[in-house]
C-alpha cells in the first residue's frame, strides 16, 4: 500500500476552498473538459476519459454526407427539432457542416461550456454553412426540455433513445461535453471541439486541423515579434479603459514598463494582493516612473467587474473581451493573481512577478532579471542574519501566548529550539498530523526544556482558532495577528500542515520539519543535518544482515524486496510502517521488516 495518507496529504492555502486536497485556480473552472457518464455525480468537476481515442480524422461515415444524415434519423422520423417544436428535415442539412453535441444538464461543466457555444454558434450562424445538434444525455424530457430551451440550434427528439446511444456508441463519448465536427462529406474533421472552442472560439472555424495549425503558428509568430499591440489590440479594439470608462489608446503605453494583472475578484489570493499592487503602482508614478498596469479580467459577470474595478487606479481590457481568455492562454495563465510584465520593448520580461511584489514591494521594480539577482543576493544575506527576533517581533508585537492568553515574551524564547506550526481547525491533513506532533513534542519537552512550538493559525475566526488550540500543549500567535502574513511569506507557506524548525541562533534549520516528524517522530529532533545523518546510519545499520529479496507465504505471487518507503500501511499487521519494507512494486504491497522476517508470519 502506498501510504497512510492517501486521501488528503496537504491542503493549498485559500479560505474558499478549505477541503480540497487541491486548487487548480482557473476563473471560472472553464478548462474543466469531462465529467464521466455518472448521473449522480453532478458535483464532479473534472474526470478524463478513459482509454484510448480513436482518431476519427480519417474517418468517412459510410462515404457521404447522405448516410451520415441517415445516422441522425430513423425508420420513423426524418426531422430534428429546433426548442420551440419546430421540426426540421434532416434532408435540409445536406451540404453543411455539422457539430454533434453530446451534453446532459446534470453536467456542470457542460452548462458552462454550452453559453460560449452558444456564442459562435450565434455568430457563424448567418453563414447559413453550420448546424449544431444536441445529442442528449438527459434522464428525463423535462429537465432535456430546460436545457435545450437554452440552447438555438437542432436536436435528435428525447424519445429516440435509440438513435443518441447509437450516437454515443460511434463516436465513442465516453465523457460529457463532447463536440464532434464533420464537414460537408461528413469526415470528421475533429473530435475534442470542446477544446477547440474554448482556446479559439470562432477563429478556429471551420475546426479543421490545418485550421488550428495556422492559429498555432500565428500565436508563435506572434511571440517572435511580440509588442504591446500585438498583445493588447483586437481586430475590433485599439484601447484600454480606465475606471470612469474613458478609453485610452494601447499606443499610449508604448514605451512604458506595463503589468498585465490577471485577476478575479472572487478570489481571495487575488482580493488580497490588489491592495499591495495598488501601493506599488502608486509609489511609482509618485517617482515618476514609466509604468503601467492593465487588468485582465477573468470574470464573466459586468457587474462584479465594475464593483471590482471602480477602486482601481489603472487600465483594464473591457469585460468579456475575447482578448482576455486569448491572453490567459497566450501567457499560460497558471493561478489567479498573476502579473505578466511587459518590457518598454514590448517583450516579456517576467511571466509572474506576484511573489516578488508581496515579498519586496516597489524594491522589486523593474521587475528585470538582473533586479532578482540583486534581490536574491539581499534575500541570502537577510536568512544568514536572521534571529527569533527578527522574524516574530513587528514594533509592538513582541510577544506569543500561552493558555489563557497570557503574553510570552518572544525574549523570553531566544535561545531555544522552536517550530513554527502552521495549520488551521478547518485542515483535515492538520487535524490528521497534530496528535503525532504533540507526541514528538512531549517527548522532546522531557529531555529538553529549551524547545516549544508556536502554532500560527489560518483559522477563519476567533472561536475555531480558540477551540482548535485549547487542545494544543504549547504557545501561538493570536487570532488575526498580522505578523502571520509576513512569516508565511519568508517560509513561503503555500499549504497547510507546515512546520519549519528554527534553531538556537534564530535562523532556519529546515522548512520540512512536518515530514521529519512524520518520519521520526521525537528522534528527529533537533532536525539538523547531523542528526538526520545519525539517523540514516543507523537504520542503514539496521538493515545489515537482512535478505534483499524473500518469499512470503502472504504474498506468493511474487518476490519481495528490501526498499526504501518513508511512509507505508503493512499489509500483514496493518500497522503504519517507516523507512524499511519488503515491497511489490506490481502490486504495491508492503510488509514490515519485523513482519516479513517473523518465522510465523500473520495469516
Amino acid at each position: 500500500m502506498a501510504t497512510t495518507e492517501e486521501n488528503v496529504t496537504e491542503i493549498a492555502i485559500d479560505d474558499s476552498a478549505e477541503n480540497v486536497t487541491e486548487i487548480v485556480i482557473n476563473s471560472s473552472a472553464e478548462n474543466v473538459a469531462d465529467v464521466a457518464f455518472n448521473r449522480s455525480a453532478e458535483n464532479v468537476t473534472y474526470i478524463a476519459i478513459n482509454g484510448d481515442e480513436k482518431n476519427f480524422n480519417e474517418i468517412v461515415i459510410n462515404g457521404d454526407a447522405h448516410a451520415f444524415l441517415s445516422l441522425v434519423s430513423s425508420s420513423e422520423r426524418d426531422f430534428l427539432v429546433r426548442n420551440n417544436g419546430d421540426q426540421v428535415k434532416i434532408e435540409s442539412l445536406k451540404g453543411k457542416k455539422l457539430g454533434l453535441y453530446f451534453s446532459a444538464s446534470w453536467c456542470g461543466p457542460c452548462r458552462r461550456f454550452t453559453p460560449i457555444l452558444v456564442e459562435v454558434y450565434n455568430e457563424l450562424s448567418p453563414k447559413g454553412d453550420f448546424e449544431i445538434i444536441f445529442v442528449s444525455g438527459d434522464e428525463d424530457e423535462e429537465s432535456f426540455k430546460g436545457y435545450f430551451s437554452k440552447m438555438p440550434w437542432l436536436a435528435i427528439p428525447f424519445s429516440d433513445s435509440e438513435t443518441r446511444d447509437r450516437l454515443d456508441e460511434l463516436f465513442q463519448v465516453r465523457g460529457i461535453p463532447h463536440f464532434v465536427i464533420l464537414d460537408e462529406d461528413g469526415k470528421v474533421v475533429c473530435d475534442n471541439g470542446v477544446e477547440i472552442i474554448r482556446e479559439y472560439g470562432i477563429e478556429g472555424y471551420p475546426f479543421t486541423q490545418q485550421k488550428i495549425k495556422d492559429l498555432k503558428d500565428q500565436e508563435e509568430a506572434a511571440r517572435t515579434n511580440q509588442s504591446l499591440k500585438t498583445i493588447l489590440v483586437s481586430h475590433s479594439r485599439d484601447f484600454v479603459i480606465s475606471a470612469d470608462g474613458t478609453k485610452v489608446p494601447v499606443s499610449e503605453l508604448e514605451g512604458k514598463t506595463v503589468g498585465l494583472y490577471f485577476s478575479l475578484f472572487s478570489y481571495k489570493t487575488s482580493e488580497d494582493f490588489t491592495p499591495k499592487l495598488v501601493e506599488v503602482y502608486e509609489k511609482l508614478k509618485a517617482k515618476g516612473e514609466k509604468f503601467e498596469v492593465v487588468l485582465i479580467p477573468l470574470e464573466d459577470d459586468e457587474e462584479s467587474f465594475n464593483q471590482g474595478f471602480k477602486s482601481m487606479p489603472w487600465f483594464a481590457l473591457p469585460v468579456k473581451d475575447k482578448s482576455c481568455e486569448k491572453l490567459a492562454r497566450y501567457f499560460d495563465l497558471s493561478a489567479p493573481p498573476t502579473l505578466v510584465i511587459i518590457g518598454p520593448d514590448g517583450k516579456t520580461v517576467h511571466s509572474n512577478v506576484v511573489e516578488e511584489i508581496e515579498e519586496h514591494g516597489i524594491l522589486a521594480y523593474p521587475f528585470t532579471p538582473e533586479k532578482f539577482v540583486e534581490l536574491a543576493e539581499i534575500e541570502k544575506a537577510k536568512q544568514e542574519a536572521q534571529t527569533l527576533e527578527s522574524i516574530l517581533v513587528s514594533g509592538d508585537q513582541d510577544f506569543v501566548i500561552g493558555k489563557n492568553g497570557v503574553k510570552v515574551p518572544v525574549s523570553d524564547l531566544v535561545g531555544k529550539n522552536i517550530l513554527l506550526y502552521f495549520s488551521a481547525h478547518w485542515c483535515p491533513p492538520c487535524r490528521a498530523f497534530l496528535p503525532k506532533l504533540m507526541d514528538a513534542y512531549h517527548k522532546i519537552k522531557a529531555k529538553d526544556d529549551a524547545f516549544e512550538v508556536i502554532f500560527i493559525s489560518s483559522d477563519k475566526d476567533q472561536e475555531s482558532f480558540d477551540e482548535f488550540f485549547s487542545g494544543m500543549p504549547w504557545l501561538a500567535l493570536p487570532f488575526g495577528d498580522t505578523r502571520k502574513a509576513s512569516l508565511s511569506r519568508t517560509f513561503k507557506v503555500n499549504g497547510i500542515p507546515m512546520v519549519v524548525a528554527i534553531g538556537p541562533s534564530g535562523r532556519t534549520v529546515t522548512k520540512e520539519a512536518r515530514d521529519l516528524i512524520m518520519l521520526h517522530g521525537a528522534d528527529a529532533y533537533p532536525f539538523t543535518d547531523e542528526r538526520l545523518k545519525g539517523i540514516e546510519a543507523q537504520f542503514e545499520e539496521m538493515a545489515k544482515g537482512w535478505p534483499e529479496k524473500l518469499k512470503h507465504k502472504l504474498h506468493e505471487e511474487h518476490e519481495l524486496v528490501l526498499a526504501r518507503r518513508n511512509i507505508f500501511q503493512c499489509d500483514g499487521c496493518d500497522e503504519e510502517g517507516h523507512l524499511w519494507s519488503y515491497y511489490c512494486d506490481e502490486c504495491d504491497f508492503d510488509l514490515h521488516p519485523k513482519c516479513a522476517l517473523d518465522e510465523n508470519p500473520q495469516e
